[in-house]
């Protein structure tokens, strides 16, 4: 016979629900990272940041090889440093959330966009000019006026999912015993 940790553990259908979706979140953010660095290999192998774009949708979308040193439009291409700080800020707060959800929504929204921000800050971590400082490989021309990765396609998709679950009321996680409100005393058992 086990001992009764375990078998409180198998028995607890919300942490079992939590265990599961924690290990779908994780799948879907692996998938994601995986073809995030093999399609950023396929365009430093196939393409030069020397080349025009090469269109293969009439001129809404292409292929075009850039280095981005900032965020989404390279804005704060100076903050190289702060971004990584960010995307290190987003991944520890999933990571912490994961081991509460409660909504197969929710796990599918943070895993795509923990593969989204592990895939960009690999990149800030170990590409050139530097550690922390690496500039993203970007390689996706939406008419010239973005040009992307699939781990931004990935964080975008999470974002949109976020906000409609947000705006649904979509719980993300169980509320723990040391969360819930403290009962309010009243006159008649005396603690008022």
């Amino acid at each position: 016979m086990g001992d009764f940790s375990t078998m409180t553990e198998t028995t607890d259908p919300t942490a079992s629900r939590a265990r599961r979706l924690t290990t779908g979140l994780s799948l879907i953010a692996v998938v994601v990272l995986a073809a995030d660095q093999l399609s950023k290999w396929a365009a430093e192998s196939w393409l030069s940041t020397a080349e025009p774009t090469h269109w293969f949708l009439g001129e809404l979308l292409g292929w075009r090889l850039i280095y981005n040193p900032g965020a989404a439009l390279s804005i704060g291409t100076s903050f190289t440093w702060v971004l990584t700080l960010i995307a290190v800020g987003v991944v520890v707060t999933i990571v912490r959330l994961s081991r509460r959800l409660v909504s197969t929504a929710w796990a599918v929204a943070l895993g795509l966009l923990l593969g989204g921000a592990l895939g960009n800050l690999g990149d800030r971590f170990f590409r050139d000019p530097g550690f922390a400082r690496g500039h993203v490989v970007d390689f996706i021309n939406y008419a010239d006026f973005f040009v992307g990765n699939v781990a931004d396609i990935a964080i975008v998709v999470a974002a949109g999912l976020i906000g409609i679950l947000s705006f649904r009321g979509t719980p993300l996680s169980a509320e723990r015993p040391d969360d819930a409100a403290e009962p309010v005393a009243s006159p008649e058992d005396g603690r008022a």
